[in-house]
């Protein structure tokens, strides 16, 4: 894991470098500073071998083509990982029923165990870990199919324990090898099992999920509560992604709530429900924001202020559209915009300031 975070730092003062190659430039064409020749000879010697020391130690991208060509072999890292997760999918659908069931049992857990040596295999031979992350893929895909399968031939009740199952997976091999695409993946596979837990204890098929938001928004703060948690030094890009995963589910939830509760669990008439829910979610938006702003983290803060926004426009809609004019209901949102972006300017520049 200290290689993995000394190769992102040893990317990020390359880039830092790449950076002030072109301030300063722009500095001499605006005449705000002169070198002389040996300065200049100097200064270029000086980065050009810091350049070649990173990338002989940690295999970074040091020119901006370079960095494009990284990209594109993340998206095909991705889409190869894709590609065999729906391989090991319809070979299973292809030939499970010429198998006999010890066979079947065999190759189940063959599957996942060889995608994981050949990933551990991969990650020593390798600083991008672009073909780790892509067998990672395939040893989850391979997973989840190993515990779906293996119920229906010892034919088990399904449970949402398999996606506890699946959630520790994931999440295991994304701290392991810094995978987000994983982190995610195990991420969602947790705010499932949390929300058909939560519908299992209401005397309902734990499925019975899926018709109640309500039932996602302790999950989704649980997520937001343990970005907190997570050790920034070590993974300083996981933190955004349990931001911006819970922070979309809890707003949402109250979203799809603040327009029909009919399902809801309030002791309460749905339309009071309905009520509560958009006094919660402008309220929760707002605060957030706030929090974002005095926590240093543009990503809550952006993400909060959309959903503030979607929240407050939903409402104007419900409120105006049917008994106002639609050009004065235009109007109206156009002024109400205008005096939003003064605000949200104003929130930016604290921001800046909370940063600086």
């Amino acid at each position: 894991m200290g290689d993995i975070s000394s190769q992102r730092e040893a990317q990020r003062r390359a880039d830092r470098i790449r950076a002030f190659r072109q301030e300063l430039a722009a500095l001499e064409g605006e005449g705000a500073i002169t070198l002389t020749p040996e300065q200049r000879a100097q200064l270029e010697t000086h980065l050009e071998e810091t350049l070649a020391g990173l990338a002989r130690r940690f295999d970074i991208d040091t020119t901006e083509r370079q960095r494009q060509v990284s990209w594109g072999m993340r998206v095909a890292s991705t889409i190869g990982g894709l590609a065999l997760c729906a391989a090991v999918y319809f070979f299973f659908y292809r030939y499970w029923g010429l198998l006999p069931t010890a066979a079947q049992v065999a190759l189940l857990v063959a599957m996942p165990l060889a995608c994981l040596m050949a990933a551990h295999f991969a990650s020593r031979r390798e600083r991008t870990l672009y073909f780790t992350g892509l067998l990672c893929l395939a040893a989850f895909a391979a997973f989840i199919v190993n515990l779906s399968v293996l119920a229906v031939i010892f034919n088990l009740t399904p449970s949402p324990g398999a996606f506890l199952a699946w959630a520790l997976f994931a999440l295991l091999l994304a701290y392991r090898y810094r995978l987000r695409l994983l982190l995610l993946a195990g991420l969602v596979c947790a705010l499932v099992y949390g929300a058909a837990l939560l519908a299992g204890l209401g005397d309902v098929h734990w499925f019975a999920f899926v018709g109640n938001e309500e039932n996602l928004i302790v999950p989704g703060l649980l997520l937001i509560g343990a970005a907190w948690l997570t050790p920034r030094h070590s993974h300083p890009d996981f933190p955004p992604v349990y931001h911006l995963l819970g922070l979309v589910t809890v707003f949402l939830s109250v979203f799809v709530l603040s327009i029909s509760s009919k399902t809801s669990y309030l002791p309460v008439e749905p339309k009071h429900a309905e009520v509560f829910y958009q006094v919660a979610g402008l309220a929760g938006a707002a605060f957030t924001v706030w929090l974002g702003i005095r926590r240093r983290r543009a990503d809550v803060a952006n993400t909060a202020a959309g959903f503030f926004i979607l929240f407050l426009y939903a409402r104007f809609v419900d409120w105006w559209w049917d008994w106002m004019p639609k050009y004065l209901f235009f109007l109206v949102i156009g002024l109400i915009s205008v005096a939003l972006l003064v605000i949200f300017k104003r929130l930016r520049g604290r921001l800046l300031e909370h940063l600086a």
